[in-house]
């Protein structure tokens, strides 16, 4: 009885980890979270994104020409939408830090970067939502517009 028990109980243990592996891909606003997170004070306005497809107004001085941000979050129990934005967020501050501490004042050509493959679309960002972890991962250029 004690062989069931245990038999059963390491085939339930195993099948756990592939249960918080599957994941969806989704595609959110990067303008909506962008103004979330300005709004709430996470970002405070001094630096500017823009996803690849998009630039910015006046003339454009690349400072460096490949950053990269990989963030991931607790999804447990959330939406998408909450635990992508959450994701988003945090790589958005992650490249205002970086931008800041090169003197850039825009982070321009983003694109989603998730295990390395390129997503590049103007409007929306590519989300990874488990149902453990969600995960957004950014590659883009440090610039200064003037």
């Amino acid at each position: 009885m004690k062989a069931k028990v245990l038999v059963l109980t390491l085939l339930t243990l195993s099948a756990v980890p592939a249960i918080g592996m599957a994941e969806d891909v989704v595609y959110l606003s990067f303008q909506d979270t962008v103004a979330a997170a300005t709004a709430a004070g996470k970002l405070d306005g001094s630096v500017k994104f823009y996803l690849e497809g998009n630039q910015p107004a006046g003339k454009v001085d690349v400072v460096n020409n490949n950053v990269v941000t990989n963030k991931k979050t607790n999804a447990f129990g959330k939406s998408s939408q909450e635990s992508c934005s959450w994701a988003l967020q945090s790589a958005l501050i992650t490249l205002q830090d970086a931008a800041k501490q090169a003197g850039a004042n825009a982070v321009v050509d983003i694109q989603s970067y998730y295990k390395k493959q390129v997503h590049s679309d103007p409007k929306n960002y590519e989300c990874h939502k488990g149902s453990l972890m969600s995960g957004v991962a950014l590659r883009g250029k440090l610039a200064k517009v003037h």
